[in-house]
Order: structure tokens, then sequence, then C-alpha cells
């Protein structure tokens, strides 16, 4: 099978909450996709052309609006879509949903997502090194605000792993190793990806690389683009399994399959108050 498949995070996907479905409605008129095929009312900041956003979006397009759990990978041999399928609906059923707390805009290596904020300086950027486990201070706070986003996220690259056919000398390569940190090199030996468990950092990825100086423009017209969202808590509450269906297709959405309610009486450890106010090669 030449196909690839990937676990993800898509806010607003099957999702009755409506802050999700509103960030997903922002993103795809954004990208001008749906990964579900529904249709996308065309949309456009002002002074923008829809030319303009597509050059700058073209494999964060082609990707979909998600946040990476376990990045795409083909099947082991001996592996079916469908077994796949029927795990990770399994898997879903025992685990509670987690949160996005207090989306904002990142700048992760030249490109841009929405990842968690936790009230953190929009200067700030996540990747940082700083003293703070390799992060800065505002990056570690949001990570601590997302604990059980991370943890679901941990689970997944390794409760799924026995599905991943091993990678090929050339999707190797393709991870650009001699750029990777030693972790990350061990991490991409182990796991087929460099950035998971303690290299991991969550982000929806909504632009591609973008040249230095087009970098405050493009900040600028996203703020005001996501400005209903920033500073939401958004739950993640549903597991998504999106497929490839041959190398360099688009991304399409397989299945969602819901996560389990919190717990009435039990809180989201380290969940914030929801404001009121508004990456490699894969």
């Amino acid at each position: 099978m030449t196909g690839r498949f990937a676990i993800y995070a898509a806010p607003g996907a099957g999702s009755a909450d409506a802050a999700a479905a509103l960030l997903r409605e922002r993103a795809e008129q954004w990208l001008g996709r749906s990964v579900a095929g529904d249709p996308v009312r065309p949309a456009v900041p002002a002074g923008w052309t829809r030319a303009a956003i597509d050059a700058m979006t073209v494999s964060a397009r082609r990707y979909g609006f998600h946040g990476t759990l376990k990045a795409p990978f083909r099947l082991a041999e001996g592996r079916t879509p469908e077994e796949l399928d029927a795990a990770l609906a399994q898997f879903a059923k025992g685990r509670e949903r987690v949160l996005i707390p207090r989306l904002r805009i990142g700048r992760l290596g030249g490109f841009f997502a929405l990842i968690p904020g936790a009230g953190a300086p929009e200067e700030a950027r996540v990747g940082e090194k700083a003293a703070v486990g390799g992060l800065t201070e505002e990056a570690a706070a949001a990570m601590a605000q997302a604990a059980g986003l991370y943890a679901l996220a941990d689970e997944v690259v390794t409760a799924f792993d026995g599905f991943r056919a091993r990678p090929t000398e050339a999707e190797l390569a393709r991870r650009d190793p001699a750029a990777l940190t030693p972790r990350q090199g061990e991490l991409l030996k182990a796991w087929g990806y460099p950035y998971v468990l303690d290299e991991f950092r969550f982000h929806l990825t909504v632009t591609d690389r973008i040249p230095a100086a087009q970098q405050p423009a493009v900040e600028r017209t996203l703020r005001g683009w996501f400005a209903a969202s920033l500073g939401a808590t958004v739950p993640v509450d549903a597991l998504a399994l999106f497929t490839e269906a041959e190398p360099g297709a688009p991304f399409t959405l397989r299945a969602v399959h819901p996560l389990r309610a919190v717990h009435p009486l039990r809180a989201y450890p380290g969940a914030p108050t929801p404001a009121t106010d508004s990456e490699g090669a894969r």
C-alpha cells in the first residue's frame, strides 16, 4: 500500500462545540479546503487575493486543518485500514476529551500556526531556547496548561506504533537527519518522526514557511482573521483518522472517533478558565 495514514486532532470536525466549529470554519476558509469534502464558502482577508493566500498555504492546504498527534505513516505489513480504524475507535472510547487552552498565533521555524497560549506575550516564539527545559518560560507554561493534550499525544504515538511500517532510507532522508538534534535523531529512529514525546509541540498549521520580510504582515493578517478564536479554549473531543491516497495527494478525513466527555465532578488538570476576549516534512 503506497498511501499513508495519520492520527490528528481536528477541532470542530463532528463537534457540537461552538468555539471549535467557528475555529474550523475560519481555518477552512483561510486554507480554501475542507478535509471532509464539504463546500467551503470563499472568503479572503481584506487586501489579499485568493491566489496570494493559496501561494503561502500549498503544503498546509494539502494536509488540511489539523494538529498532528501521530504523524503520517505507511501501514505495516499485515495491517489493514479497517483494523486501524477499529483500534482508534476503541482507543477513543477509553480516553477523555482534552483542551487546547487560550489559542494564539505562533511562529515556528518560519511558518505560522495556532498554538496553546496560556496568556503568553505575543512576541514569544515556541521553540526558542531558554533555561526552562529548552523552552521559553511562556512556552513551558502553555505546555503545562495543555497537560492533558500532551499526555494524549504521547499515548497516541506509542499505542499505534504497531501499525506503522518502518521507514525506508528515502523517508528517513526527507527528515534531514543532519539538521536534527541528537535527541530528535533518537526519536526519528524509534518512532519514525523526530518531533514526538519530549520534542512534541502541539500546533494547528495555517501557513507554509514565510520569508522573513513578509512575516510581520502575514502575522497581522492572521491575528485579524482568527480574532474571534484567539484567547479561546477549544476542546479536542475526538480523534481523527486522515488518509493520503498516494504520495502528494491531499489528505482527507476517513473517520472521526469521539473521546469521552469529562466526568462532571473532575476538572481538567491545569486547564484555564476560557478567556472572554479576543513543520518540517511530514
